[in-house]
């Protein structure tokens, strides 16, 4: 399906389309069913949880994060 097939939608304003747009996405977001989370998304929430509860203090502080985010720049 293509916004030209749906002439009501083609015609909305840009503000009117993003209100549009979002109200879609919260009405996919409502039904956790519709979107399947992958097995290799679970395993690495997992692999991080377990990682966190067996050293909880390990945590970076903002200033840390940024820098390594910069220095992967």
């Amino acid at each position: 399906m293509r916004i030209t097939d749906i002439p009501q939608i083609e015609n909305l304003s840009v503000p009117e389309k993003i209100l549009f747009v979002e109200d879609m996405w919260d009405s996919i977001a409502s039904d956790d069913s519709a979107v399947p989370i992958p097995q290799s998304h679970i395993a690495e929430l997992d692999r991080r949880l377990a990682r966190h509860k067996s050293t909880p203090g390990m945590l970076l502080s903002l200033d840390e994060l940024r820098i390594r985010i910069d220095s992967r720049k």
